[in-house]
């Protein structure tokens, strides 16, 4: 009957030392830990309108034709013909 209390004791004893040894090694939230800074903002792009659609895109994502910039190739061969 002693070997039974002395193995729920072992067993207890076991649990506890699991657990303090995780949340030991649990990250904690302290005052006086450095703060992650936000991502730095992109700075704005210029947008264009599209010369047939008047879409506004940004100029690097826009596709140069001979009467403007355009938005996709359909665009620019609608409004200019096929080259």
């Amino acid at each position: 009957m002693a070997m039974k209390y002395l193995l729920v004791l072992v067993v207890v004893l076991v649990a506890i030392g699991l657990w303090r040894h995780n949340r030991r090694d649990a990250p904690t939230d302290t005052p006086n830990s450095r703060p992650t800074r936000p991502p730095e903002p992109t700075p704005p792009t210029d947008m264009v309108a599209c010369a047939h659609c008047s879409v506004h895109v940004p100029r690097n994502e826009a596709l140069p034709g001979r009467q403007g910039l355009y938005c996709s190739s359909a665009h620019r061969t609608a409004r200019e013909g096929s080259a």
